[in-house]
């Protein structure tokens, strides 16, 4: 199992240090577009996309880190009320349902990647691919986190 877990860990830490200072980054750049705006009444343009872009790292970065963590939305009412067979069951299913969520957005933003590669984020110049280039990196460590809890299932099953 350290086959998956060392990298996972790895994986964490940086996907952590990376959502954090886009947090970081978030609140300073919104704080200087609002004193811009308000105190100074000229608002710089590229605040708003480099803050949406920011705000994707965050939630797909955050969704990510919370499957590690097994703090995602889970039906734990239903769950405590089965047998330790039927809980195996449902944290497999759950587990099968992430993997196939994952790969979902990930083809979906692989063609969304492709469709608009030629296209530029005005202001800023980068490519449109940019906006679907981080929920590729986060669904991949998705599929990656559920992959590593599934497989600790059936280690913990043979034991």
């Amino acid at each position: 199992m350290t086959f998956l877990k060392l990298p996972n860990d790895l994986l964490f830490r940086l996907l952590t240090i990376v959502a954090s200072i886009a947090l970081a980054s978030l609140t300073i750049l919104v704080f200087y577009g609002v004193i811009m705006r308000y105190v100074f009444a000229s608002a710089p343009d590229f605040v708003e996309p480099i803050a949406l872009l920011l705000v994707i790292v965050i939630a797909m970065f955050g969704a990510a880190l919370k499957v590690r963590e097994r703090g995602h939305i889970g039906l734990d009412s239903l769950v405590k009320n089965l047998s330790p067979r039927g809980k195996r069951i449902a944290e497999a299913f759950q587990h099968l349902c992430l993997i196939a969520l994952g790969a979902a957005i990930f083809f979906g933003c692989m063609q969304m990647a492709e469709t608009t590669m030629d296209d530029r984020i005005a202001i800023l110049g980068v490519p449109e691919a940019l906006r679907y280039a981080i929920p590729l990196v986060a669904s991949l460590c998705i599929m990656l986190f559920s992959l590593e809890h599934l497989l600790a299932l059936f280690v913990r099953k043979a034991k």
